[in-house]
This record gives C-alpha cells, structure tokens and sequence, in this order.
C-alpha cells in the first residue's frame, strides 16, 4: 500500500466523483457502485456517437432515477459544430433540460445554450484546452461555471491555476480511463485517415493501430525505420491508460470540484470496478482527513482496477514528465471477466438468480463485486435452468438462471470469473 501524508485537514468537501454512462444499464451502475454524478450523451452532438446513448425518454427516466438519490447527470454536447449542426442544436438543448448541466466546449454552442436554456449550468470541455487563470476567468466571462481542466497539467500547475481563478468557478479533471494521444481531444488523424471525423464523435482510433516505417537513405534506397515494436508493427502513437487513484489527496487538494472517470464506451463490468475501487478511495481519504491521519489507499484497490479491461497505466501528466506511450501493443488486458449479473438473492435456499453475460461453469470461481466489497469468491457448484433442471455450464448469452451460493447477495452485484490459478 503506498501512504502519502495528508497536508491540509482543513480542506473543502470531497470532490465529486464523476462517472461515465454510455446507456441506461452503465448509468443505473455507476450510481449503485458509488457516483455522485454521471455524464451521458444524447443521440448526436456528444463525442460518442458509437455508445447507445440516450433518448429524450431515457434522458428523463435517467435524471429522475439521479436526482431520487440526490445526484446528478450532466448532458455532453461538445462535438465540433458547424453551421447545419448550430441549427439543429435547439431541439436537442430543449431534450437536455432535465440535465444539472451541460458539457460543452464549442463557443457558438455556449452562445446559443446560454440562450435556450438560460439558467442551465455549462462545464466546460478539456476540449477547449484550459492551462491558465487568464483563460478561466475568460470562459466565466462567457457563462461557464466549471472548467474540465486539460490533461496537459500537472496536479502542481492545476493547484496554482485554480488558486488564481476567478472566485466561484468549479474546475474538474479527469483521473482514470483511456487517454487520446491529443491528450486534451484535438485531433485529425481519423478524419485524414479513415474520413470519420474524432472531433464529431466518429473517432476510428487509427492511434491504436500498429505502423511501420521506411525511411530514404542519402543515395535514394529505402529501408526500414529501426523502432520499438513487436512483429505486427509499433504502436508508436497508442496512450497508457490514465490512473491516479494514489493520488486523490494531492488531486483533492489542489482544488479539484470533480474527479472524472473516462469511458461511455465501456461495459457494466468496467464501470462498477472503477467507480467502486475509486469510491472506496476517496471514503477513506475522507475518513483519513477527518481523523488527522495519513492516507493508506486500501487493500486490494490497485489489483481490483487491474481487473477491470484497461492498457497499461500510467498517471499521465499529473506528477510532470512521466512514461505515456505503449509502443508494443495496443490490446486490452485485464483479470477478470463479468460471468453475470445478480437479480435476486435467496439467502434461504443460497441461491442467486442471474443473468449470464459470459460463459461460466461448474466449478469455476467467481468474486463478487458489490458496492463497498470487493474481497469475497465462490466456486460455483450448483447451476440451474429456470425450470429447476441442473446444468454443467451457462453457455447462452443473458439467460436467466439459479447458481448456489453461500455468500450473501444484493440485486445488481455483478460476478466476475476469475482466471483459472496455474495448473488447474
């Protein structure tokens, strides 16, 4: 465990954690496993436009849902515009009015929500590349009332610029999740390469495709290029996954309102593992500032983020300088694979009644996640169809079945397959 000595006891509330919700089910998650708020998008206009996304109807059910535990949802609207998008931006301003705020980064987009929803909240995106507190005070000049910090700062230069920001301006950054090789969004590469333009939300990620190189010699002759790579090519232009869950007193306090978690385009499976493992972080942050003693980051919550899908980590620009490329490859890795989803818990009969979202079977392992838990496994050792018939294995995509279980469950835990241990 790495301890890291809390400086100011006498800091503001803890930050906000922010989590991503690419549809209804990911949105319903990451409020059970510990988000204060979300992020979603609607059916255009969000940097997302693969992610399922919300409808109006959606939208409204997602914001009732929230707002009956007392958190939020805030509406991304901070694709690049141009002029056909600006006029079809109104009825889509209109569908986002149930939201707590609006996440935007376009200057004609500001201009025309200030107008159509004039008591609406704007946060803006990393984006728009905020390094300075001239700048923030410049976007407070135009009705922003946060700030998604770009990714570009060290936690020492976000520290300074929020201490020199105009009073009352919120400032967010993001501390987990895939970064973009343009840290901060701008990029052109897919819409040169590929025609589907990143900055409307139609990113191809061509920066996690494998290159090679040939370079031309004094005499005209071509040769390969000598680079880091394995033998499908380099992935020269491939980011590391961001992680900072070490570091949440330092992020805390810098100033930070809101701590945010990249990833509208991930599973259930990531998004309970990473808005929990966080969670859990910042309560015992919080409980280490209360008490006047240093921060421990709890057991198990670094290998439960290497759980979750992810590339290698590296904590991005936050300590300076630091390693932010995976030249060798550009594939997920992971431990743990979701096997289902918890229904209903039978604490009687010990059995759990489940949907199947990854073949498991008898004898398999699973561990359990639930909110605030993340030490208990079983091995599975009865599975039955819903007729009452026992079966070997659960092999058809989100059946509904019995499996036994010791262990005490809630509706929505989710249950993830372990690897199998050497030799078995």
């Amino acid at each position: 465990m790495e301890e890291i000595k809390v400086q100011n006891l006498s800091a503001p509330p803890l930050p906000e954690l922010l989590a991503p919700a690419g549809n209804p089910e990911r949105l319903e998650t990451a409020l059970r496993f510990g988000a204060d708020a979300v992020y979603v998008g609607l059916k255009a206009m969000s940097l997302r436009n693969y992610a399922d996304n919300f409808s109006q109807e959606e939208l409204e059910a997602a914001c009732r849902l929230a707002h009956g535990q007392g958190k939020r949802v805030y509406v991304a609207l901070n694709a690049f515009a141009r002029d056909a998008d600006i006029q079809a931006l109104p009825p889509l301003l209109e569908q986002a009015a149930p939201a707590d705020a609006l996440i935007v980064n376009d200057p004609g987009v500001i201009r025309l929500a200030r107008r159509v929803l004039p008591h609406m909240p704007l946060h803006l995106s990393t984006q728009a590349n905020t390094l300075n507190a001239e700048a923030a005070a410049f976007w407070q000049e135009q009705g922003i009332s946060r700030i998604v910090l770009a990714r570009e700062l060290s936690i020492p230069q976000m520290q300074a610029l929020i201490s020199q920001g105009p009073p009352g301006m919120e400032y967010e950054a993001f501390v987990h999740g895939a970064m973009c090789m343009a840290y901060s969004g701008r990029c052109l590469l897919s819409a040169y390469i590929a025609g589907r333009d990143p900055n409307k939300g139609e990113c191809a990620q061509p920066c996690r495709w494998a290159y090679e190189f040939r370079e031309q010699g004094p005499s005209g002759e071509l040769g390969w290029l000598t680079l880091e790579q394995e033998t499908r090519g380099s992935y020269i232009l491939n980011s590391k996954d961001l992680r900072l869950i070490q570091h949440i007193p330092a992020l805390a306090e810098a100033g930070l309102n809101s701590l945010k978690i990249e990833g509208r385009m991930k599973s259930i499976a990531y998004v309970a593992t990473v808005v929990n493992a966080y969670r859990m972080a910042l309560d015992a942050y919080g409980r280490c500032r209360a008490e006047g003693k240093p921060f421990t980051l709890p057991d198990g919550l670094l290998q439960e983020l290497n759980r979750a899908s992810h590339r290698p980590y590296t904590t991005g620009f936050a300590l300076g300088e630091g390693d932010y490329q995976a030249p060798r490859s550009a594939a997920y890795i992971g431990e743990a694979t979701i096997g289902a989803l918890v229904l209903a818990y039978d604490p009687v009969r010990g059995r759990a009644l489940v949907e199947q979202r990854n073949k498991f079977g008898l004898g398999d392992r699973l561990s359990i996640l639930s909110p605030g838990d993340i030490s208990r496994s079983f091995s599975i050792d009865g599975i039955w169809d819903m007729e009452g018939s026992p079966r070997n294995s659960a092999p058809h995509p989100r059946e509904q079945l019995e499996i036994a279980c010791a262990e005490p469950l809630r509706p929505g835990d989710i249950l993830r397959i372990e690897p199998a241990l050497p030799g078995k």
